[in-house]
């Protein structure tokens, strides 16, 4: 009688998550505001999962690698901004990138409202998940008064205006 071991099992293929690219505009859209939406649920494993295993960032300042760094950064933000609410609208695409302009409101533990305007380039691999993320960043302080985005936690309502509409 003659053991037999079997062969390892090949590490599973995640399933793609369309649209893939080449990219219309309108999948670029689509993806977008899915990206958007996760983005609103303040939910940092979610989020992360978006994005290939060996993802790189820039943030602002920071340079990220992995999704393992990717959640813990983003659970280091929503830590800290409270309040998040994000727009993002798309700015132009072509083949497995897209450029996003967007806006987001948040506000610090004491109180001081931002709005933070930014820009980010994505390229994608082929199943389209998110293997490069460029996003620059500027935090500008606001009066509570004058906030824009009022929607209850969560992914923006399909009736509420984006950015071109707001004059952002």
């Amino acid at each position: 009688m003659t053991d037999t071991v079997a062969a390892p099992e090949a590490p599973a293929q995640a399933a793609p998550r369309p649209p893939v690219p080449p990219f219309s505009h309108e999948d670029a859209v689509r993806k977008v505001r899915m990206a958007e939406d996760a983005w609103n649920s303040r939910d940092p494993a979610r989020v992360a999962l978006a994005y290939t295993p060996d993802t790189r960032w820039r943030n602002r300042s920071e340079f990220l690698n992995g999704r393992a760094e990717v959640e813990a950064f983003l659970s280091r933000k929503w830590a800290r901004e409270n309040g998040y609410r994000l727009i993002k609208e798309i700015w132009a695409h072509a083949g497995n990138r897209i450029a996003v302009r967007f806006a987001y409101e948040w506000h610090d533990e004491s109180g001081q409202w931002f709005r933070a305007y930014g820009n980010e380039n994505w390229e994608f691999d082929e199943a389209g998940f998110m293997a490069v993320r460029h996003a620059s960043i500027n935090d500008v302080p606001i009066a509570e008064a004058e906030r824009l985005f009022h929607w209850p936690q969560g992914p923006r309502p399909a009736d509420h205006p984006g950015l071109t509409a707001l004059g952002l």
